[in-house]
C-alpha cells in the first residue's frame, strides 16, 4: 500500500471513530446556564437577543448548530418550525444559535426557521465556549447540542448529538414534562 494511500485509510478511519464516539452535551441538568446577549434575527429583521429576558417569560430551548444552510442544519430549523406552536404552549421560546454571521442568519431565520423563531450569531464564538459547544478542530463551528433552560437559569435538560433527528423530539418532551412538574 503506497504511504498516501495509507493515510487516507488512516485518517478516514479516524473520522469514522470519531463520529462514531458517543456525543454527550456538556453542562448537565441542575448547572447554572451561562447568560448571554447577542445579535439575532426573527423573520429577516435584527434585534439583540437577551436570555435574561426570555427567562423571564418561560423556559428556553437553546440549540446550538454548525453551519445555516447546510443540509442538517436546515433540516433541524425546518423541525423546530414545524413544532414551533407547540413550544409556545407551553410557554416557552426556541433560539439558535451559529457562529454564523448577522446578515447569513438574517436570511436564515425568514427561509430556513419560516419565521417563527430566533437564530443568533456567535461570530466570536464566546456563546459556544460558555456552553462548551464548541465543535472540536472546527471551533468556528458549534456541536449540534439543545438545551432546555428553566426560567431559573438552571440547566434543565441537555442532549447531543451531530444528528439532527431527536433534537426537538427530545427537547419538547422535556418542556413537557418541565411544566408538568410546575403544576404539580
Amino acid at each position: 500500500m503506497k504511504p498516501s494511500a495509507l493515510a487516507r485509510l488512516l485518517g478516514t478511519a479516524s473520522l469514522a471513530l470519531f463520529a462514531a464516539l458517543p456525543a454527550r452535551a456538556e453542562l448537565k441538568p441542575g448547572e447554572p446556564a451561562p447568560h448571554f446577549s447577542a445579535e439575532a434575527a426573527l423573520a429577516g429583521k435584527p434585534f439583540l437577543f437577551s436570555l435574561a429576558e426570555a427567562l423571564k417569560k418561560g423556559p428556553v430551548v437553546l440549540y446550538f448548530y454548525p453551519k445555516a444552510f447546510t443540509q442538517g442544519c436546515t433540516i433541524e430549523a425546518n423541525r423546530f418550525a414545524e413544532a414551533h406552536d407547540d413550544y409556545v404552549k407551553l410557554g416557552a421560546t426556541v433560539i439558535g444559535v451559529s457562529g454564523d454571521d448577522i446578515e447569513t442568519l438574517q436570511r436564515f431565520s425568514a427561509t430556513e426557521c419560516r419565521n417563527k423563531f430566533a437564530v443568533a450569531s456567535d461570530a466570536d464564538g464566546k456563546i459556544m465556549k460558555s456552553y462548551d459547544a464548541v465543535m472540536p478542530f472546527v471551533t468556528s463551528y458549534a456541536r449540534r447540542i439543545s438545551y432546555v433552560i428553566a426560567p431559573d437559569g438552571r440547566i434543565a435538560y441537555a442532549y447531543s448529538s451531530m444528528s439532527p433527528d431527536l433534537h426537538v423530539p427530545n427537547t419538547l418532551d422535556a418542556v413537557r414534562r418541565w411544566s408538568a412538574a410546575q403544576r404539580r
